[in-house]
């Protein structure tokens, strides 16, 4: 899918670029299958900002994706490739032969009338769904499970593929985009071949209005603020910070761990994202 630029007729067309989808149909969504997501705007249920810097932004309805891929043994057909405004990916309309439909994450290479089919007889082609014991080692997967029939976790964005390293007893070893290589039970599944839409990540946004469409508000760096609404604020003329970055409450917002050590699987986690 190429890259579109317009001629700069204003500052916001200047910069901005589009993806020009020839393969995405321009059809409505299957109607069994979307549903209408409540908007919260960032707020919990006291009605306070917990997410800052959201909301607005264009209607839209959610699509159900199949993460789980648990319809084993009947084949179905790539209906159509379609655009999902919940996700950077592309999802693929499934007519399975037994009448069922679902939408799945659309791989490259994937078009109208493929037929894909998950299991454990599945072969390892582009949109098959298999368990990590029957993937070719080396392979490049995307939508890998972290506990057998949890459905996908690993590997959903655009672009985004896995490789799988190894295999040892009952943990297979996957090489994750981020570099971190990571164990997971080899009853896992996951899709053979690579997200689609690896384009998405040189997209110029261009103008602050198409990220107001996406449901993002503006952010207000903290050094501009004033000395009582953020620690970084205040000062005459521009100053450095004077201490660690850090959010309006005073957490720190770089280099610090976001992950929490109670959640974590760090004991399936063989090497680290981050090399000391």
């Amino acid at each position: 899918m190429p890259i579109v630029n317009y001629k700069p007729t204003s500052p916001g067309r200047r910069t901005m670029t589009v993806l020009r989808e020839s393969d995405v149909a321009k059809r409505p969504p299957e109607k069994s299958l979307v549903v209408k997501l409540r908007t919260n705007s960032g707020r919990n249920n006291f009605g306070r900002i917990t997410s800052r810097r959201r909301g607005g932004g264009a209607s839209k309805m959610y699509r159900l994706v199949d993460f789980r891929r648990r319809h084993d043994g009947v084949p179905a057909r790539v209906d159509a490739i379609e655009h999902d405004p919940y996700r950077s990916a592309n999802i693929a309309l499934l007519h399975y032969a037994d009448g069922r439909k679902d939408y799945i994450l659309a791989p490259l290479g994937l078009k109208a009338g493929d037929t894909v089919m998950s299991g454990a007889d599945a072969e390892p082609r582009v949109g098959n769904c298999l368990p990590l014991s029957r993937m070719p080692l080396g392979s490049a997967m995307h939508a890998v499970e972290s506990v057998p029939g949890q459905g996908a976790r690993y590997g959903r964005a655009a672009g985004t593929s896995i490789s799988l390293a190894s295999r040892e007893g009952d943990y297979a070893t996957l090489i994750m985009p981020s570099g971190e290589m990571r164990k997971v039970h080899v009853d896992c599944r996951a899709t053979y071949g690579q997200v689609g839409n690896v384009d998405h990540a040189l997209e110029s946004i261009g103008k602050a209005g198409r990220n107001r469409h996406k449901g993002v508000r503006p952010s207000v760096r903290g050094s501009a603020m004033s000395p009582y609404a953020h620690p970084l604020g205040g000062g005459e003329g521009r100053m450095g910070a004077g201490r660690t970055p850090c959010s309006p409450w005073g957490l720190n917002a770089k280099g610090g761990k976001t992950r929490n050590p109670r959640k974590t699987s760090g004991r399936l986690i063989v090497r680290k994202r981050k090399k000391k």
